[in-house]
């Protein structure tokens, strides 16, 4: 229901209101002896009757305010609850993109490991072949040593490739790649090394 009709139902009421007290009223002091000795029946009647629908015109118009406050009421909660589910919604979107951004990084770090494993390891063939690492028994085992090592860098950053893709997107720790991720560095790091000390002997 609209307030401007809501309003003029006021209004009206109000008038009406006045419409009775003057027509119900007591008649004025200059009126003839005659009609001051009038029963007062008819005016008591019609008093009555005005009071009823006086009566009826208030309960329509609570009535009505009642209706309009209560659909504004389911309203405003229906748009509250609306509101909340569109901030879930964007909250879970945003969890998703930072954990999706974190599994890039992870994955990204992995591969440039896993490069850096098989650049070296085909290096270090390359040295054997040409004869740049010494002939000595322990230069051998160091290279050897050395391949293992970044053989197994190399494995290690595969595996937490595998975990990171497998895990996406329910996993909340989907950028942890596990002791693989871990391992792969170290692993590179030590391979690295022993190729380089088997070059010095």
């Amino acid at each position: 229901m609209n307030v401007f009709t809501l309003f003029k139902a006021v209004d009206a009421l109000v008038a009406f209101r006045e419409a009775a007290k003057r027509f119900t009223g007591s008649a004025p002091a200059s009126s003839e002896p005659a009609r001051a000795a009038e029963p007062a029946g008819p005016p008591a009647a019609m008093q009555g009757l005005a009071g009823q629908i006086e009566t009826r015109l208030t309960n329509v118009v609570v009535a009505a305010l009642k209706e309009a406050f209560d659909r504004d009421h389911t309203r405003l909660e229906l748009e509250r609850s609306q509101m909340d589910e569109q901030r879930r919604r964007a909250e879970a979107a945003l969890r998703l993109e930072i954990r999706r951004q974190a599994a890039d990084r992870e994955l990204a770090r992995l591969r440039l490991v896993a490069g850096a494993a098989m650049i070296g390891w085909i290096a270090s063939v390359v040295m054997l072949g040409a004869g740049f690492v010494g002939a000595s028994t322990v230069a051998r085992a160091c290279i050897a040593g050395g391949w293992g090592l970044l053989l197994a860098a190399l494995g290690a950053a595969f595996s937490g490739q595998r975990r990171i893709g497998a895990s996406l997107p329910e996993d909340s720790h989907a950028a942890d790649a596990g002791m693989a991720g871990t391992a792969s560095l170290w692993l590179l790091l030590a391979g690295l090394a022993i190729t380089a000390v088997s070059l010095l002997l």
